[in-house]
Order: C-alpha cells, then structure tokens, then sequence
C-alpha cells in the first residue's frame, strides 16, 4: 500500500486532488472530514467548522494528536488497496504517523487566499458559510499551534515532500499532480 497524505490550506483544492487521484489511479479516500461529520451527527451536533475543529481537538486531545488518522490508517490496512489518500492531515503527529509507514508522501496544496476564499463560498458546504474575516481569523486558528494536538498547517506544509500551488485551472493541477507522480513508485 502507498500513501499520499494531503495536507494545506482550506478551499486550495486538497478535495480536487482527490478526486483526480481517485478517477485515474483507482485510489482509496480517507477523509478526516468524514470521519469527523460522522462524530458530530453522532453527537447531534451543527455540522459547522467550529464544530468539526472542537471535536477533532478533542478527540486529540483524550487519545492523543494522530489519533483520527491511526484510526483512519487501521481502516486502510484491512483493504488491500494499493494506492490510499489520507486528507486532510492537520498536526505534526498525523504526518509523523504516516511518515513511520514503508511507503508515504505528505502532499500539501496552497493558494493565493482571495482564490480560496471564492472556491470555498462557490461550493457551498455547510462549513463554509463564512465571512471573509470569519475564513480568516479560522485560518490563523488552524495555522499554528505549540500544543501538538491542535491544527498546525504551517508546520504540516513544511514538513511536505511537495507543496502544488494551485491558483490557475483544474487542467493546471492535474499536470502538477502527474510532475509529482513521476517520483513515487507505489509498486516498492
């Protein structure tokens, strides 16, 4: 099994890259999104990204900061499946996680802020209803922390093997993805 961890920013296109992985190389999806939504319907809880962020903390909090992907990586495991994406890694522990597997790597996706603050209002989900300045202060939330169970995505892009820039078109990011391909061999 080969594993691509997707991490970066919201609304960059981490969803876009999934899907191109999943249509042209039969991928399986492991989405820390999903996993969390299912908690907080479970929970009865607003399906809102203040939501999603304070049961992903807590979660990280009482089993430990990689604990949604080791669950999400013991799902995996029982498929057989050659190629995995896990997205959307959020802490240096999710990333470390995957890092100790044979065969990974940590993919984040970027964009320019104003072009992500558009794509996420056009697509409407039912945590994206925000103002500008509520995607904003969220972002600077999730961006760093020293509590190693909370969001930290400047450390998660660093700690990348490649960041894609994704500002131009659809056509554009998948010729990024399929640079990046070229140097993973997932048959190892």
């Amino acid at each position: 099994m080969y594993i691509i961890g997707l991490t970066g920013t919201v609304g960059a296109g981490k969803g876009a890259v999934v899907d191109y992985l999943v249509a042209q190389y039969n991928a399986r999806h492991y989405s820390v999104r999903d996993f969390l939504l299912q908690e907080i319907t479970r929970r009865g809880l607003e399906p809102v990204r203040e939501n999603m962020s304070l049961v992903a903390n807590e979660f990280r909090k009482q089993y430990g900061p990689a604990y949604i992907i080791e669950q999400l990586y013991k799902q995996a495991m029982t498929q057989g499946d050659e190629l995995v994406i896990f997205e959307s890694l959020r802490t240096v522990a999710e990333i470390a996680l995957l890092r100790n597997t044979d065969h990974c790597s940590i993919v984040a996706v970027d964009a320019d802020r104003q072009i992500r603050y558009k794509r996420i209002v056009s697509r409407g989900s039912s945590t994206d209803g925000v103002t500008m300045e509520e995607f904003i202060a969220d972002e600077e939330k999730e961006m760093q922390s020293i509590d190693p169970g909370r969001q930290n995505l400047s450390a998660c892009i660093r700690l990348a093997d490649v960041v894609i820039q994704n500002d131009g078109t659809l056509d554009a990011l998948h010729e990024k993805i399929e640079e990046f391909l070229k140097g993973v061999d997932w048959n190892k």
